[in-house]
């Protein structure tokens, strides 16, 4: 029986949601062992703990995004180095809501018949998706955040290659992504947490808009959404303009 209550088919009750992924990584920094047992917690809740392999770093001396860069790089290499095919990666910010095991599983054999797929995204910010004719996934535009998202050996092999030079590595995956999917809907969101993120500017405006997790779910349903809410959008506005045509007349 899955979270939601209902029986699992029979085709799936024996098989780990979690299978799917040959290397599962969590990058965590070395000064903050709260934040690393605080993932623990997260991962025990969906049942992938045993899998994950912590990959613990220390904080780079003079520039975040290049720290997050490498420590990114480092998990995939680690990952093609074991001839892994599919490679998971956390950072230990995350945590996840209604989080449904059997909706993983139907996600990750539905990559099987899409052909070519280089990413799946748990959670992440997009600039654009729509449902895929594949059950519990969205093809995603992708824009930010890689807190929770698994690349194939292909493309992680592409993306290994690239060096650091001055570019975040979330903004290197939106460069280079073609090909991308995206649970649906998303599962892990990045907590609230301070963000590495070098902008102060950016991460207080996050938390203005109610953090990362809030925007990240409102971005989720626009995007998936947007081909009824614009037109009712547009609606709603020239209605109150011609009410306000009409009392000024």
């Amino acid at each position: 029986m899955n979270k939601t209550g209902n029986v699992n088919p029979p085709e799936f009750r024996q098989i780990d949601s979690w299978a799917f992924f040959d290397k599962i990584y969590c990058i965590s920094l070395d000064s903050r062992p709260d934040r690393t047992e605080q993932a623990r917690i997260q991962f025990a809740r969906v049942g992938v703990l045993p899998r994950v392999e912590f990959v613990i770093v220390t904080k780079h001396s003079t520039n975040r995004e290049e720290g997050i860069f490498n420590s990114h790089m480092s998990c995939l290499k680690k990952g093609l180095e074991d001839n892994a095919r599919h490679i998971l990666i956390f950072e230990d910010d995350v945590f996840f809501r209604r989080f449904d095991d059997h909706a993983l599983r139907v996600a990750c054999s539905s990559l099987d018949s899409v052909g070519t797929w280089n990413g799946l995204f748990l959670g992440c910010i997009t600039d654009g998706s729509r449902k895929a004719q594949q059950a519990k996934l969205a093809r995603i535009t992708y824009r930010c955040l890689a807190h929770a998202y698994a690349l194939n050996a292909p493309f992680a092999s592409h993306i290994v290659q690239q060096q650091w030079s001055g570019i975040p590595y979330d903004e290197l995956l939106r460069r280079h992504g073609m090909e991308f999917y995206a649970l649906f809907p998303m599962c892990a969101f990045q907590g609230l947490a301070g963000s590495d993120n070098q902008t102060v500017v950016i991460d207080r405006a996050r938390r203005l808009f109610g953090g990362l997790p809030f925007i990240q779910k409102a971005n989720e349903f626009y995007q998936n959404n947007k081909m009824i809410l614009l037109p009712v959008s547009l609606a709603v506005a020239l209605a109150l303009l011609t009410f306000i045509i009409f009392k000024v007349c």
